[in-house]
């Protein structure tokens, strides 16, 4: 009789399938890994927390040495990757040529809510001085009789949730002209089932819209603000380890037609 399409098992295989598959979590191991988990994410928001207020007066400092610098912060947003795939159009970056201050406040409730505020300079697009971008924090109703720790933290901080607790708010942009109006000429594009914008369209939609959905503030906030400077000198976002690999791989090239030339060691960026 043909034993053929009958896969046979080679002895202990059983026991060799998964010998990691026996473990069993009780209620009582499980109810303490979770209390743990709560500890380190109360700590981690302490520290975040802390290293918020540490950083502020650097930030002020920064933010007075690059309102000299021509152009700093339209340099710095434009070379982040994902920042610039949603300011393709070229109005939009001439409309960004105007910014001469970029700045964060965060919610002093919930520090993980914040506004960004652009500041322009008199331009031919719009007549407003500042856009705000405010991702506004709505306070659950578990908040009411919080009693912070010392450092501050309560248990509904733990169970904050973005999507839950952060409403992002439109902002009316007064357009000079309909010609210049950005959201106009670039549109958002959202097909009816689709959650997701299939074009955002014009960067300005950002502030026109209450909605984010390429969190595009968030990327600034927690990206591009706190590291403008190595942004605006190109030293970040991934691409100074492409360079340095081409860097080494030239001066590989140059070793190899002349190898008493001295090799000159260029600095690593911090």
């Amino acid at each position: 009789m043909s034993s053929k399409g009958v896969k046979r098992s080679s002895p202990g295989a059983e026991a060799e399938k998964n010998p990691l598959g026996d473990v069993d979590l009780g209620d009582a191991d499980a109810a303490k890994l979770q209390e743990v988990q709560k500890d380190i994410a109360r700590i981690e928001l302490a520290l975040e927390r802390r290293a918020q207020e540490k950083l502020l007066p650097v930030y002020e400092k920064r933010r007075e040495v690059v309102k000299a610098i021509s152009k700093f912060w339209a340099v710095a947003l434009m070379n982040h990757g994902m920042f610039a795939l949603h300011a393709q159009h070229n109005s939009d970056q001439v409309a960004l040529s105007y910014l001469e201050d970029l700045w964060l406040v965060r919610n002093p409730a919930e520090s993980r809510c914040f506004t960004l505020e652009f500041y322009f300079k008199e331009n031919p697009f719009f007549s407003n001085a500042v856009l705000k971008k405010e991702y506004k924090y709505e306070v659950p109703p578990a908040a009411e009789g919080d009693k912070p720790d010392e450092d501050g933290i309560t248990a509904t901080m733990l169970e904050f949730s973005w999507e839950r607790d952060v409403q992002p708010q439109a902002t009316e942009i007064k357009w000079k002209d309909e010609s210049k109006n950005l959201v106009k000429l670039y549109p958002r594009v959202k097909e009816a089932d689709d959650d997701m914008p299939s074009e955002g369209g014009s960067l300005f939609n950002l502030f026109v819209y209450g909605d984010d959905p390429f969190d595009i503030g968030v990327l600034i906030a927690n990206d591009i603000f706190p590291e403008a400077i190595e942004y605006f000198l190109g030293q970040a976002g991934g691409d100074e380890l492409d360079t340095d690999e081409e860097d080494e791989e030239e001066e590989e090239d140059e070793e190899e037609i002349d190898l008493e030339k001295p090799r000159v060691k260029k600095p690593k960026h911090a």
